[in-house]
């Protein structure tokens, strides 16, 4: 049996997708949680064989769960599913040691073949999903920008931002400057979409 751990927000579909998953004779989900902050608690009770992560969750996204999870339990492997929106999530997941990377648009069946080949030890990853990553490529930001990014992402000000990061006022403003400049945007919040489109946030 591979044992599967679900972490999905959405009620409906996580009971979807342990539904789906229980009609597999060679499947059982061991666990199902609803943030990203709950997955590696899990993990370590149940100890899956294969954790199906949603990438965008409350408490911490799907990939810096699956970065926990590779630190902590690296015998735990890892999908996610993500939107066709984001490829540059791609390239992070990657970094993080995730097996297998699949739309959550694609069939059922897609889902169930792709839990048994990582399980197997296999990588698994949506094609159209790499040949977009390609296109988009990696993140122009460096990793301070893409924390400042993030952070007015959450709707804070340049003064608590600062704040936040230790950082100065003006610093703050230059690697706004330097962010917004570097993706295309004609301002910050320009700037926010275009990277969360592209997966870089």
């Amino acid at each position: 049996m591979i044992r599967v751990l679900i972490a999905e927000d959405m009620h409906l579909i996580r009971s979807a997708l342990v539904a789906l998953l229980s009609l597999e004779d060679d499947i059982e989900v061991v666990a199902e949680v609803e943030r990203g902050d709950e997955v590696l608690e899990a993990a370590l009770r149940v100890r899956p064989d294969v954790a199906v992560l949603d990438i965008d969750m409350p408490g911490l996204d799907g990939l810096s769960a699956a970065e926990h999870l590779s630190e902590r339990l690296p015998g735990c492997r890892t999908l996610v599913l993500t939107g066709l929106s984001q490829p540059g999530n791609l390239l992070r997941a990657l970094k993080v040691h995730v097996r297998g990377f699949i739309v959550k648009d694609a069939p059922a069946q897609t889902l169930t073949d792709g839990i048994r080949r990582i399980a197997r030890g296999e990588r698994v990853i949506d094609p159209e999903l790499v040949a977009a990553a390609l296109e988009t490529g990696t993140s122009p930001l460096t990793a301070r920008e893409t924390e400042v990014l993030r952070a007015a992402a959450s709707g804070i000000r340049t003064a608590q931002i600062a704040t936040q990061l230790s950082l100065s006022h003006a610093t703050v403003r230059n690697y706004l400057s330097n962010a917004i400049s570097k993706v295309g945007g004609r301002n910050r919040i320009d700037a926010i979409r275009i990277s969360r489109d592209a997966g870089w946030l």
